[in-house]
């Protein structure tokens, strides 16, 4: 069974709903309700997901209207 609270837990970063967490390919968006999920790389390609298309476009402009907050901060 899929844990919804240690996914939000990990995730860098929450928007309506949607956890985002960052994976060696890059990044793993998922529903917390609806548990649809996709996978970002590094040059904001999708390259995995079981989400529709019109949700799809929501995760993509959350990311992109976010991403910023993502970043490292390891100075």
């Amino acid at each position: 069974m899929i844990d919804v609270n240690q996914i939000a837990d990990n995730a860098q970063m929450i928007v309506n709903g949607y956890a985002f967490t960052k994976i060696p390919m890059g990044i793993q968006v998922v529903n917390l309700a609806r548990m649809t999920a996709c996978v970002i790389n590094r040059q904001d390609d999708v390259i995995e997901t079981v989400m529709d298309d019109i949700e799809l476009d929501i995760v993509m402009n959350y990311y992109a209207r976010n991403k910023q907050f993502m970043e490292d901060n390891d100075a």
